[in-house]
């Protein structure tokens, strides 16, 4: 998604996703819940997800769909995907015309919405009877339920923080910050030496922004945001305004790359990997190109810095269920299909899916001990030591996962527009807000 604050550039960008998203109903209609096989033939169970090639930017899925239809060969899974805007708008458009894909990857605002409009399967007797309840952590559970259904099931873990580069900071007579007061010397100091402290990348990837949503739970947004969804709080309050402060105070220092607005997350990766910036926002999916590239021996994992002014516990990394992985209420009309994702969400939850999920990079969803080779996974050890560290704990959602996308747009939007310069903290809370009124 590109950055933009132009009110008209904006809604020409809206109304061309509109568009292109209501130019391929009929496509979602070929991939929705229809016949679940041709005579004799495979079933087939349609997979959305999030992403545009599945096979490249997501291998931990990939490898879990190889490994699933090789044990199952009468089951093929059909797997398609989308950037994440254009995969939430298609969405929407699919569950207007009873069109949804079989399974698919969405935000649980969304979920709740289909849910409610009886567009989902109530999953709570299918993990019942899978033995599947109790090897999720209490908190995913609680997480996607909504009344006493099970909406969704987790795709996979959002651990999420700064990665750091410990020779740059060896080499510049830095330690590993603990406090905002010593990331802004970090700042300071790198850019003197003309350094980037921390790889962020806006062009296309206004989501890139994790570190900076756990920021905002070290402000008290888990005890907020349903206050402000309901309008009894405002978005614009003073912790959340100081949240934005600090980020202006990293940017004055000199903190983030000068090519921040032009520059892609993917970008941001390879400004890490190539050693030109200290730090990497990003999460346990980038353990992977870490490890790949020549800093993987001198790469540790940062949960992100605690603020003296902050609210609440300020020990925390954010180490929860990301979006999930829900299934379309018309699976269960077909015999052949719902036994079909019942055997695939067996598979996906099961240990041997799970240790995919690790040697892929990423952590296990389920209460799962992983097998983590510490040489050829140093970088993914970090992140899951990070997030074993005393003391710590998690929230139990990410802050965008919370609420509209429309509203989750407008946080990221907040974000990079003070990192960018181009919102002050006040239009930055302003900017939220009115999302939140206009939902």
């Amino acid at each position: 998604m590109s950055f933009s604050f132009s009110k008209a550039g904006r809604s020409r960008q809206i109304a061309a996703v509109v568009l292109a998203a209501s130019a391929t109903v009929s496509g979602l209609a070929g991939c929705g819940s229809g016949s679940s096989s041709s005579a004799g033939g495979p079933t087939t169970i349609s997979l959305s997800m999030q992403n545009p090639d599945v096979q490249t930017a997501d291998p931990a899925t990939w490898a879990i769909i190889q490994a699933f239809e090789k044990e199952n060969p009468n089951i093929k899974v059909d797997v398609t995907g989308e950037a994440v805007s254009e995969h939430l708008q298609k969405l929407s458009i699919a569950a207007q015309s009873d069109t949804l894909p079989d399974v698919f990857w969405v935000y649980k605002s969304n979920a709740e919405e289909m849910l409610q409009g009886g567009k989902l399967m109530d999953l709570a007797p299918v993990l019942k009877d899978l033995n599947l309840t109790d090897k999720f952590p209490k908190s995913t559970v609680s997480n996607f339920t909504s009344g006493d259904a099970i909406y969704g099931v987790p795709y996979q873990g959002l651990l999420t923080g700064l990665w750091y580069n410990k020779k740059i900071l060896q080499d510049n007579g830095l330690q590993v910050p603990v406090t905002f007061d010593d990331l802004l010397k970090v700042a300071k100091t790198l850019k003197e030496k003309g350094i980037t402290t921390i790889s962020n990348g806006a062009n296309q990837s206004a989501f890139s922004v994790w570190s900076f949503l756990t920021d905002l739970d070290r402000f008290g947004y888990e005890d907020k945001i349903q206050g402000i969804l309901k309008g009894n709080e405002s978005y614009n309050n003073a912790d959340f305004l100081r949240f934005y402060q600090h980020i202006a105070e990293l940017r004055d220092a000199g903190a983030f790359a000068s090519n921040v607005s032009t520059q892609t997350y993917q970008q941001a990766v390879d400004q890490f990997t190539s050693g030109k910036a200290a730090m990497l926002d990003a999460g346990v999916w980038a353990s992977s190109a870490i490890q790949k590239s020549a800093t993987a021996d001198n790469v540790g994992f940062w949960s992100g810095p605690q603020f003296k002014d902050g609210v609440g516990n300020q020990n925390i990394i954010m180490n929860v269920a990301s979006a999930p992985l829900a299934v379309s209420a018309k699976v269960s009309k077909d015999n052949a299909k719902m036994d079909a994702v019942k055997k695939f969400i067996a598979f996906y939850y099961g240990d041997q899916a799970q240790q995919l999920l690790v040697d892929n990079g990423q952590p296990p969803v389920t209460t799962y001990a992983p097998k983590v080779d510490q040489a050829s996974q140093s970088a993914l050890k970090a992140a899951l030591d990070a997030a074993k560290a005393p003391g710590v704990t998690s929230p139990e959602s990410q802050p965008d996962l919370l609420v509209p996308t429309t509203v989750a747009n407008a946080m990221y939007d907040s974000i990079y527009g003070v990192i960018q310069n181009q919102l002050t903290p006040q239009q930055a809370v302003d900017l939220v807000q009115s999302a939140i009124q206009s939902k």
